[in-house]
């Protein structure tokens, strides 16, 4: 049985689905980046405060801006919005059902004209983010806004025909403006320290170059809560397909699979109103900061040490690791004494009891989350996760030799593109090509990676940090095993 909107009755038979009567939803908020994050995190909240309560104004209507979402688009449009959220816990338990909050998709990178007239529509209260960290176009070292980007450089001279977010954000803003409408809230929900202040940071920079006015308006009326998430989402595989047909009978074309553990922390600062999401457990607090510090930290850089490492090992998902007691223990030793000293006061969270949580987390071996999609884009994420913990403890003269051997492994990684077996590693990083020649240059050139300041900064110039990375890149060179090499630091 297909799922759609007009076979929703006979399905609900058998998996739990929309208690709420879509037809009266409207849409309140936009989201950009409908990915498997989204779907399992803010679309299932939208979903459970629906049930729960009379949200009807807050229906989402997802944004896709990429002609990569020319798939996700038609697959939500065949099927009404509606798709499968597979809850899969450590223990075997599998949990399904059916969300509805998401009630239409537009497509923008051919066509932005429907796309800007939603987000301008007066309905609009919130536009949402995850587009990745890659997505806000700024230097990893500077931090500044990347203004020689050819999209944003289209941009600045045919402002009615945006192609990032930014100039969707920027048009849809000045129609508001222009027809004395309120603005509506930019919300980030994506993997970045203080995501909220970067994208207003972002879009400032490119509105006061296209428009100082406008500029000037936006910073006055348009809210960026920070915010801080988390769910692990790996990629859906046939398995997930194969496993609602036989099971239930039903046909998704692109169910989501989770695991249990979900959370979201929001600074409670919102243009034009927002849902009720304390409702149904979300945290709203004054400053987010110390929460999405401990979680970039812990959890992403601790995926990121997971995956980087294992990947060179020959491991091909995070819970194969979490099966191998030497990176158990690596990755509990980088937590501890690198990790946990540099973070701030998280009030309510007990850092231990946090840092066991991960390690039960990334154990779960139903969820089998792929070391190619952890690695995927490191050159956005290591900057963010693991490199800011490492300049951290430089000038604190904390431990560094844990996140170095990792840096050390991303060279061997980048350069080689095989695995301790000699099997090949799949590699998605847009840097893929900068990254695999400065690695190349690694033998005769041994600070010829870190030398990259986009991702690095000034690290290379660091006496400590430049003589025990030398050491490790050429002993990993030597030995071709991240494990090995793990062992002997523990």
């Amino acid at each position: 049985m297909q799922l759609n909107q007009k076979n929703l009755g006979l399905i609900t038979n058998v998996l739990s689905g929309p208690k709420y009567d879509r037809k009266r939803l409207k849409i309140g908020m936009v989201h950009i980046g409908v990915g498997g994050f989204h779907r399992a995190h803010q679309a299932l909240y939208t979903h459970q405060l629906q049930d729960k309560m009379d949200a009807s104004e807050w229906g989402i209507c997802g944004i896709g801006l990429r002609s990569g979402d020319q798939k996700i688009h038609d697959v939500l449009k065949n099927q009404d919005g509606l798709y499968t959220l597979i809850i899969k816990h450590p223990d075997g338990t599998i949990e399904s059902q059916i969300i509805g909050s998401i009630l239409d998709f537009l497509l923008g990178h051919d066509t932005p004209g429907p796309v800007i007239e939603r987000m301008a529509d007066p309905a609009t209260k919130i536009v949402s983010l995850t587009i990745t960290e890659g997505g806000y176009n700024f230097n990893p070292s500077t931090g500044e806004f990347d203004f020689e980007n050819p999209d944003i450089r289209h941009e600045l001279s045919n402002p009615n025909s945006p192609k990032t977010v930014y100039g969707f954000l920027t048009a849809a803003l000045k129609k508001r403006r222009d027809e004395g409408l309120p603005a509506f809230t930019v919300m980030s929900c994506d993997n970045i320290q203080h995501n909220g202040d970067m994208t207003r940071e972002m879009l400032l920079s490119f509105t006061r170059k296209l428009d100082p006015e406008l500029a000037k308006w936006i910073e006055n009326e348009v809210q960026f809560p920070n915010t801080m998430v988390d769910r692990i989402t790996p990629v859906t595989t046939q398995a997930d397909i194969t496993y609602l047909q036989d099971t239930y009978g039903i046909e998704d074309a692109w169910p989501v699979t989770c695991e249990p553990f979900i959370q979201w922390v929001v600074e409670d600062r919102f243009s034009n109103g927002r849902p009720e999401f304390e409702k149904v457990g979300v945290q709203f607090v004054t400053d987010v900061k110390p929460y999405e510090k401990m979680k970039l930290r812990l959890l992403n850089a601790g995926h990121s040490v997971l995956g980087i490492l294992g990947a060179i090992h020959g491991h091909k998902t995070i819970n194969a690791c979490m099966e191998d007691k030497i990176f158990v223990a690596y990755l509990r030793a980088f937590m501890d004494k690198e990790a946990s000293p540099i973070l701030d006061e998280v009030k309510g969270i007990d850092l231990e009891s946090y840092k066991d949580s991960l390690e039960t987390r990334f154990a779960n071996p139903n969820i089998k989350d792929s070391v190619s999609r952890i690695c995927s884009e490191s050159s956005a994420k290591l900057p963010k996760f693991l490199i800011a913990t490492l300049q951290e403890n430089l000038i604190e003269g904390g431990s560094i030799q844990f996140a170095t051997l990792v840096i050390a492994a991303w060279c061997y990684y980048s350069d080689k593109g095989i695995n301790h077996q000699g099997e090949p590693i799949e590699i998605i990083d847009v840097m893929h090509a900068e990254l695999q020649q400065a690695a190349k240059r690694t033998k005769t050139e041994p600070l010829a990676f870190i030398k990259q300041e986009s991702l690095f900064g000034d690290l290379a110039k660091n006496e400590r940090f430049a003589q025990l990375y030398v050491a490790t890149v050429q002993q990993i060179y030597k030995d071709r095993d991240s494990r090995k090499q793990m062992q002997s630091m523990l």
